[in-house]
């Protein structure tokens, strides 16, 4: 069951690398006011949700403790993402300080599972 929640974690790191390279990657964009959210961000964030949902439950079933208030404020974190992204996706341009915060809650998300313990 450990090999499992391993396998979990990095695909949870995938999605986050995916998340956040996608913001990173529209940086110059974002300077000129044509930045985008790309299918790659939605993706990552969706793989987060995803295996973020596994992990707690593989870790319940192992009966590891499990912080649930960093977990739900990291879903809800996670949810604002993942609601941005999904009503913008279409758009042509996204405002910078909307892109701007979908960035800043990724890293902060980062940080409270780092951080916090």
């Amino acid at each position: 069951m450990d090999t499992l929640i391993h396998v979990f974690v990095g695909l949870h790191i995938i999605g986050i690398a995916s998340l956040l390279g996608g913001a990173l990657t529209q940086m110059k964009a974002m300077g000129e006011g044509t930045a985008r959210f790309t299918p790659a961000m939605l993706h990552g964030a969706l793989t987060m949700l995803v295996t973020g949902i596994a992990l707690v439950g593989l870790n319940e079933a192992q009966e590891y403790s499990v912080d649930h208030i960093k977990i739900g404020v990291k879903l809800a974190l996670l949810i604002v993402i993942l609601g941005l992204v999904y009503v913008k996706r279409d758009d042509e341009k996204v405002d910078k300080g909307l892109f701007g915060l979908v960035g800043l809650l990724t890293v902060t998300n980062i940080f409270i599972a780092v951080l916090w313990t």
